[in-house]
């Protein structure tokens, strides 16, 4: 399976020593599902994407400390890009960001929740209709991933169903037709990068967010089981 990775941000200079950039994360996030998984990175910031959309069997963002209402010339480009993935019915699979990304580019919207920060380990119900998903196997009631976000998707793109929520972020992954694939969050993150991370942004988090964020961080989560369904997405 040949996948594009849609790079938006790097890790940051104070952390890469430590825990690599994303293209790195994604790398061995997948690898250790399938070695046989070929990543190819575009640094969408850079204005890098495929010159043939079909020669990927799908494409996965990464998240980015950037927002989707960010007024930034790489941002139109990567929104006019996520349309043309659509029309043309190619799958992408969006992390945190191109989550969001997705929900702007195709009619939903985006806003700076009025909860505040999500960090940490994040537990979401898997919804009962989510048994129709022949693609999220092995199936679990609850979906477990490390968060890093302060937007949140508050109305989704037309042909929408959501398939995870909780009281903290209702739209926590939802599918897109046939072809795309959203969940707000990082499978590729490690748990010593949360907590670094965290640190890292003392001065924006408040101090109990971040407490409350490292201790959830003693919970398992659910990154392989995630980037099987992500595979089983891409594939399907």
């Amino acid at each position: 399976m040949k996948i594009g990775l849609l790079q938006c941000d790097s890790v940051i200079d104070a952390l890469q020593g430590k825990h690599g950039n994303y293209p790195a994360m994604f790398s061995e996030l997948f690898t250790q599902l399938d070695s046989r998984i070929e990543l190819t990175v575009f640094n969408v910031i850079e204005g890098e994407y495929p010159e043939d959309i079909d020669a990927f069997d799908g494409y996965v963002t990464t998240g980015s400390r950037f927002g989707a209402e960010d007024d930034l010339p790489w941002i139109t480009d990567l929104i006019s890009f996520v349309k043309t993935l659509y029309q043309a019915n190619k799958k992408l699979v969006g992390i945190c960001f191109g989550h969001q990304i997705i929900a702007k580019a195709l009619g939903g919207q985006v806003v700076k929740s009025d909860k505040g920060w999500g960090v940490g380990v994040s537990v979401n119900k898997v919804l009962e209709k989510s048994q129709n998903e022949a693609w999220m196997q092995p199936a679990k009631a609850e979906m477990k991933l490390i968060v890093s976000h302060q937007d949140q998707v508050v109305q989704l793109p037309k042909d929408s169903q959501v398939l995870a929520a909780s009281d903290f972020c209702p739209a926590y992954m939802y599918r897109v037709g046939d072809c795309f694939l959203c969940v707000q969050g990082h499978p590729e993150f490690s748990k010593s990068y949360s907590n670094d991370l965290m640190e890292s942004r003392r001065d924006r988090i408040p101090h109990d967010v971040i407490e409350e964020g490292q201790s959830s961080l003693e919970q398992d989560v659910d990154d392989i089981l995630m980037t099987q369904w992500i595979v089983n997405f891409l594939k399907a």
